[in-house]
């Protein structure tokens, strides 16, 4: 079978021709905080992953502008210009490439970012997804949602996820060219769960989720265990939200984080992203459940924290953890 690449994955979703047709278009999208993780991929240049995963959307978000320049590809981060041989600037270039009408086509991008980026809190995701809209809104495109998530899919796996808001389920697929795999919005919401963030440090990943996600994948002789416990995990945090059963649902999105981490633990080299202060503060959290206060976490490829609890509980859980930051969920 011929290697499908990313340049043919995108044509799949895109028009033949296309030119701007306005000066420049603005598009925002969300954080989102997978609850199941994504963690492995059946495809690496498409991003497609081993498993689904299922997440949910903060209102913390990523905000960008999309303009034609005039000799070279330009793109600002938090009004600060970036060096050409920088990493986020490589695959922004990468993924513009897909949409770049001719050779000749330069853009102008103009990001800004509520969370810090590349520190565990899904700025590449948000990021990604709103340059598709961007994209999408710059050139007329007028894709529906489902070709918008295969797109943004091509920029950062999670991405996918961030064109919605809400509950989100990324199905997986099984089409080598990953018109199968895109995100697809749960339809429930729980207005009484609360997540609140526990930024224990800023500071940019020593080793990047891709780069660890391919070593847990090709070393971690756990790995082999992950896809069935992600299968038994997502069906209980769909089923919890659907019953408001907050343990069952706590419990699994606990515990998959804690595999997830298991299999970066047992790669070779072991890869941890922990820091004595996320050992401390997950020791913090069972000792508040032992008396009584209904709380769990989950944790993505970094070191921070993200707290999980019913509003009943918001008073007790902010008393263990005064300095979290209680953030609103977006239905």
């Amino acid at each position: 079978m011929q290697r499908i690449d990313r340049k043919s994955a995108a044509a799949i979703l895109l028009p033949l021709s296309w030119s701007p047709v306005v000066e420049s278009a603005t598009a925002s999208a969300p954080v989102n905080i997978a609850l199941a993780k994504y963690w492995g991929k059946r495809d690496e240049e498409l991003h497609l992953p081993v498993t689904d995963s299922f997440s949910v959307a903060l209102d913390h978000h990523t905000t960008t502008t999309v303009r034609q320049a005039i000799a070279s590809d330009d793109i600002t981060l938090n009004s600060i210009p970036l060096p050409t041989d920088s990493p986020f600037y490589i695959r922004c270039v990468k993924f513009l490439d897909l949409a770049r009408p001719s050779p000749s086509f330069f853009f102008s991008i103009a990001t800004t970012n509520t969370v810090p980026t590349a520190a565990g809190l899904a700025s590449s995701a948000s990021g990604f997804a709103a340059l598709t809209l961007a994209l999408n809104t710059f050139f007329g495109w007028n894709l529906n949602r489902q070709k918008l998530s295969c797109l943004a899919r091509l920029g950062s796996g999670s991405a996918c996820r961030s064109v919605y808001t809400g509950f989100v389920r990324w199905q997986k697929g099984s089409s080598p060219d990953g018109s199968d795999s895109y995100a697809i919005p749960y339809d429930d919401w729980w207005p009484e769960l609360n997540l609140a963030i526990l930024m224990l440090s800023p500071q940019e990943k020593p080793i990047s989720s891709r780069q660890a996600m391919r070593l847990t994948v090709e070393t971690s002789p756990v790995y082999a265990l992950w896809p069935e416990q992600v299968v038994k995990d997502t069906i209980a945090i769909m089923t919890g939200i659907r019953e408001r059963n907050f343990p069952a649902f706590g419990q699994a999105v606990e515990r998959n984080a804690l595999m997830m981490h298991a299999t970066m633990f047992t790669s070779t080299p072991p890869v941890c992203y922990w820091l004595e202060k996320t050992i401390s503060s997950m020791n913090m959290v069972w000792q508040a459940r032992k008396q009584g206060v209904e709380l769990y976490f989950t944790m993505d490829a970094g070191p921070n924290i993200k707290l999980l609890y019913l509003q009943q509980d918001a008073q007790s859980v902010l008393s263990y953890f005064p300095q979290a930051r209680a953030v609103t969920l977006l239905p």
